[in-house]
């Protein structure tokens, strides 16, 4: 009896996901019994603390103005795919890796998790391609410009104000 009734609900469930794999909820799918989600839940029972948030969505500032700021307060900024630590893309990395052989203390922030904050950064650099590095406020390009910054010397004396040393290789 144990058996069958195991079996039926075996049989149920396996029926329910299969049922569920070609439906479409309105920003959620469902793939192999697992639920996938595009949308911010708005479940009651998750804390605030957990849920997403955008903190220039409904501000008064811009993101010209998020961008503009970024560039003028950090020394070294780069816009990225992904972050420092983790890059989502091989330029982004290679550029991080350039820069963090200089020590100096490098800010970012991932466009990857918004797309305006592309459009801005495009923008206000009138360049098309990711990553861009800012270093003192000057726009200086991307991963293959810093790249050959630090082949011919040039990197380490724009950075030499920044950081304290190179770190040896």
């Amino acid at each position: 009896m144990a058996r069958l009734l195991s079996n039926a609900a075996f049989k149920g469930i396996a029926g329910l996901s299969a049922a569920r794999s070609r439906t479409k909820v309105l920003g959620s799918f469902y793939h192999d019994g697992l639920k996938y989600s595009t949308t911010v839940p708005s479940d009651p029972d998750t804390h605030e603390d957990f849920r997403p948030t955008n903190k220039v969505q409904g501000s008064p500032v811009s993101l010209k103005d998020v961008v503009e700021q970024d560039v003028k307060e950090n020394p070294v900024m780069i816009y990225m795919k992904g972050v420092p630590d983790f890059p989502q893309c091989g330029f982004s990395s290679l550029a991080v890796r350039v820069l963090k052989h200089y020590n100096v203390p490098l800010s970012a922030r991932n466009i990857l998790e918004d797309p305006q904050l592309k459009t801005a950064v495009k923008a206000f650099s009138h360049w098309p391609t990711f990553p861009q590095i800012f270093i003192n406020g000057e726009f200086i390009g991307g991963s293959d410009i810093i790249l050959n910054l630090h082949q011919s010397g040039e990197l380490k004396e724009k950075l030499k104000d920044i950081a304290a040393s190179p770190k040896s290789e």
